[in-house]
């Protein structure tokens, strides 16, 4: 398994109980991994950017299932290597995973598979941006084009902000990723993520979630990679479900398959729910994170059957994957100055008394100094809990975050808080 963050430890936490493993003596390895994975996984050391250092370690370790975390391998077209070595990869091909790399590749296919989003105009410059600004009205919606970790995207209440920010993304904000611009119609709902695994063929879903992307309570303040979140959302009923496979997430695998370029593995579709039934806000070609975590921690079945599935072209003959009903829940803790330049370093203790409450703490950004666990990054912690409803979950995640020895960190503290005001009428 490639990669490092909270939804690799979730992975990995979840791989470790496969069949593959448990009872049939196979042996996960994680790269670069971290502590957290480290107590499922060998860890190895390569660089992900080294394709080649990839499928050698594959070759000389007897290596033949991957899968791959994160989407920048994705986009820089790992699985075509590896499949080319005869490896099966549950991730997919470099053409394929436009779809997250390029935000103006997915409108276009939308376009022509009659896909319902937002209507957009692409830009490769100030003055071609400040032109398309025109069509729309405010708030704008502006995303750089290629990868940004989460953060490419703003919202412009003014024409004034607006050209501010096209003129940081255009200038170099977002490195290559900002090279090329999409402004977007804003459209008005609320905001869902729903996971479907495919082998290119057959399509099966995969839950839903609701994720917390502002780092201030109340929804405030900038976008970060995710605070928090939970799953099931009951705002996914079963009929927006139906809906976003029948009119969005099959007509994709379709149109793909269909010009040459089977899609290979999950499809996290971003949704705004509006009053003219659900639409594409954005994909993306891995599991979400968080919600990678909170999906885990409900999933009762293989996650190993269903990703080497995928990867060998053989979904159709499994059932459908079940989950627990229950409400699972993580809140993030992040370090001090995230999404800004985050503080690294601070010492982390609690995690055993944490995991003694039943929770699941899954690292994301945290390394060993000297035997003792530090904070390596923005997102550090993803305290995660499962209970019969959200409120309750809540009450567990907070529980046993509470538990938790991270001075150097901080949370938002009001994870779930829209389905919770729901509740109560």
């Amino acid at each position: 398994m490639l990669g490092s963050g909270g939804r690799e430890h979730a992975l990995a936490w979840k791989l470790a109980q496969s069949r593959f493993i448990v009872d049939e003596g196979g042996t996960l390895y994680a790269s670069p991994g971290n502590p957290g994975i480290a107590q499922y996984a060998q860890l190895v050391e390569f660089e992900l950017t080294d394709h080649a250092a990839v499928a050698d370690f594959c070759a000389g370790s007897g290596v033949d299932f991957v899968v791959v975390g994160p989407e920048a391998p994705l986009v820089d077209g790992l699985a075509d290597l590896l499949r080319a070595e005869g490896i099966a990869v549950f991730g997919p091909s470099k053409a394929a995973a436009q779809l997250e790399g390029s935000k103006g590749f997915t409108k276009e296919l939308c376009e022509r598979a009659g896909i319902p989003t937002a209507s957009y105009v692409r830009a490769t410059s100030l003055e071609q941006a400040r032109a398309a600004l025109n069509r729309f009205e405010a708030p704008f919606v502006l995303k750089a084009d290629g990868l940004a970790a989460g953060k490419g995207v703003v919202i412009a209440e003014t024409r004034a902000e607006a050209e501010a920010a096209l003129e940081d993304m255009l200038g170099g904000a977002f490195g290559e990723a900002g090279a090329e611009v999409v402004i977007e119609e804003f459209m008005v709902g609320e905001e869902a993520s729903y996971f479907a695994i495919t082998d290119g063929s057959t399509i099966v879903p995969f839950g839903g979630a609701q994720d917390h992307k502002r780092v201030g309570e109340g929804d405030t303040g900038p976008n970060t990679g995710g605070m928090g979140a939970y799953s099931p959302a009951p705002i996914l009923t079963a009929q927006i479900r139906g809906e976003a496979i029948q009119r969005i997430i099959g007509p994709t695998v379709r149109a793909l398959a269909n010009q040459g370029t089977p899609y290979v593995g999950v499809l996290y579709a971003g949704l705004m729910l509006t009053d003219e039934g659900p639409k594409l806000v954005e994909y993306n070609c891995r599991f979400g994170d968080p919600e990678c975590q909170v999906l885990m921690v409900r999933l009762e079945s293989d996650l190993g059957e269903y990703l080497y599935a995928c990867a060998t072209s053989s979904l159709a003959a499994l059932p459908p994957p079940k989950f627990s009903d229950d409400t699972a829940l993580t809140v993030v803790m992040a370090a001090n100055g995230y999404p800004g330049t985050p503080e690294k370093g601070g010492a982390i203790g609690g995690i055993a008394e944490a995991e003694a409450t039943g929770a699941r703490v899954f690292q994301a950004g945290t390394a060993l100094e000297g035997g003792k666990l530090v904070a390596s990054g923005g997102r550090v912690l993803n305290v995660t809990a499962r209970a019969p409803g959200v409120a309750e979950a809540q009450q567990k995640a907070y529980a046993a975050l509470d538990r938790i020895d991270f001075p150097g960190g901080f949370c938002r503290r009001d994870i779930g808080w829209r389905e919770i005001a729901r509740a109560k009428g």
